[in-house]
């Protein structure tokens, strides 16, 4: 059983962050975000009844869970996708009902401990939130009532003090910096100086920088730092990498600058720098390559965990799950533009090539 562990310096803690998220990656080999809302929980981009329109189910046990994304865009959007897509088919094999609402913060923690507070006040049976301040707010509302809170794509739950809580559990997408390093150097054993590209907000960008940094200290490779909270401090970043002419940059799983990312693809492509990511979301916006997870796998694990959770209580499950990366994505558009062939990741892991959407 995990140890119980009051949380309320959470909130001091994110009162701190503007934003935090957790988006795809290779994972270590470790064992164990539309249109504003109200500022009131009610703002619910979708709503599911369950099937009550079967009668079998009808006669079977009704569970409400709250999925709350921090804010929208393709990797968190992809991920609650995939948690309900999921949610219907576990009703559909376990003859039960499972009432959901997915709702987005926004970014705004406040509007976070609204519709996290609103979902306790509704008796939800779990709450599901996507990425690190979701997590946190929603950890801090079920603290009394010690609700089931499942996270999603948090990349340091450690660090983002999520693990010891007895009724905290989900999955991660930890970052295997190393890995992507080393592709940069694949593709390019000549670079010698590499662009960080991060937001000082975002826990899930702490450990892969500080990661990064000590890659490429050891290979005696330079490299040079932007940092930016909103989306014209990201262009005005990556414009001040472009200038500095880097050789390639690097992102980890950042919501920042994924929420930003087709704002600088294409000036970063055309100015012949590889954008490397941290989420196979943002290369489908544009950057070059990535390694990492499969956010729809994450999301049907996280809403297995959800399910279990409800079904047969906390007990038996570990403070988080890691899932297993290996993917290699590349955005063959971005690549032609750059003139690079990325064959050369070919004996790295498995390669899929994606091109270019707006969403």
């Amino acid at each position: 059983m995990k140890k119980r562990n009051l949380i309320k310096k959470l909130f001091a803690l994110t009162t701190a962050l503007a934003l935090a998220l957790s988006l795809a990656a290779c994972s270590n080999s470790s064992a164990d975000d539309n249109d504003q809302p109200d500022n009131s929980p009610s703002g619910t981009e979708e709503e599911n009844q369950g099937s009550t329109d079967d009668d079998d189910q009808k006669e079977g046990d009704t569970y409400k869970v709250a999925v709350i994304k921090q804010m929208d865009h393709a990797s968190l959007d992809e991920i609650a996708n995939a948690i309900t897509a999921r949610l219907d088919e576990i009703a559909a094999e376990n003859g039960v009902n499972i009432e959901y609402e997915v709702t987005s913060g926004q970014g705004d923690q406040t509007v976070l401990k609204q519709l996290a507070d609103q979902a306790i006040a509704d008796g939800v049976d779990a709450i599901v939130p996507i990425a690190t301040l979701a997590a946190q707010v929603a950890a801090l509302s079920a603290e009394d009532t010690k609700t089931p809170v499942v996270f999603a794509a948090i990349s340091d739950p450690a660090a983002a003090e999520l693990t010891g809580i007895d009724y905290v559990t989900g999955t991660s997408d930890a970052l295997n910096t190393a890995f992507i390093l080393d592709m940069v150097l694949a593709q390019n054993p000549d670079a010698a100086k590499i662009g960080l590209l991060y937001s000082l907000s975002e826990t899930n960008s702490a450990t892969p920088i500080a990661d990064a940094k000590a890659y490429l200290d050891a290979k005696g490779i330079a490299y040079s730092e932007q940092t930016a909270n909103t989306n014209d401090e990201v262009v005005a970043a990556a414009a001040a990498l472009i200038a500095e002419g880097v050789d390639a940059i690097f992102t980890p799983t950042d919501n920042i600058i994924m929420a930003a990312e087709l704002a600088i693809y294409e000036d970063l492509a055309n100015a012949g720098i590889p954008h490397y990511t941290g989420a196979d979301s943002f290369v489908r916006n544009g950057a070059f390559a990535t390694c990492g997870v499969n956010y729809t796998d994450l999301g049907a694990r996280t809403a297995d965990l959800a399910y279990e959770a409800i079904a047969d209580g906390m007990d038996g499950l570990e403070d988080y799950y890691l899932m297993d990366g290996g993917i290699i994505t590349v955005n063959t558009e971005t690549a032609e533009t750059l003139g690079i062939d990325y064959s050369v990741f070919n004996d790295m892991g498995e390669v899929v090539p994606v091109v270019t959407t707006e969403d």
